[in-house]
């Protein structure tokens, strides 16, 4: 296995969830806490996986769980995305929030075999608006190295901003409803939903 080739899988578990007003990550919408849901995903199609976290998270993971925890060098999803960046600057990562409860292993895989290593990132869009969705994407070593200057150059921390003045290949997922963010009690019902008429 190359450098290039190495895929790691990065659940963001570490947010404050303050719209939900509860931990997203707990969430129940397929008989297991949402986080351990995508982390059994990401553990299908990645060659290791690690829940992205606050330091005082580290307590609630079993011990098998390999976690990362945030530096807290960068704002906002960066903090994240780069701290695992530091902890293996080598390794390409399938970066997935765990507020997308419709996210599924078809989409995972077709976004790891859209993956194109030349470019910054692979991400997932959804058709309507073709806006990137920085947190289901796969991020390649070079495109992270790339973020960090664009933090330092243009003082954003936004993923999006980063994404759409590079070259990152975007990908459709199989329907935009599988980008569905549940950030709130309406969006979390509405997921609920969703997936009852599956």
């Amino acid at each position: 296995m190359t450098s290039t080739d190495k895929l790691y899988g990065l659940i963001m578990a570490g947010g404050y969830s303050k719209r939900m007003q509860q931990d997203k990550g707990l969430i129940n919408y397929h008989g297991k806490p949402q986080r351990t849901y995508v982390y059994e995903l990401l553990e299908e199609i990645c060659d290791d996986v690690f829940m992205s976290i606050r330091k005082n998270q580290q307590s609630q993971f079993a011990p098998h769980i390999k976690t990362i925890v945030d530096e807290n060098k960068y704002e906002g999803p960066f903090n994240g995305l780069l701290s695992a960046h530091n902890f293996d600057s080598e390794a390409a990562w399938l970066v997935l929030a765990c507020d997308l409860p419709l996210m599924d292993a078809v989409n995972l895989k077709r976004l790891k075999e859209a993956r194109d290593k030349s470019k910054v990132a692979t991400v997932f869009a959804a058709e309507k608006t073709n806006l990137p969705e920085p947190l289901c994407a796969i991020w390649e070593p070079n495109g992270l190295r790339a973020a960090m200057r664009f933090i330092a150059e243009e003082n954003s921390f936004s993923p999006v901003k980063f994404l759409l003045n590079n070259d990152a290949k975007i990908v459709n997922p199989t329907q935009d409803a599988v980008l569905l963010n549940a950030n709130t009690e309406d969006d979390r019902k509405k997921a609920i939903e969703k997936l009852r008429k599956k």
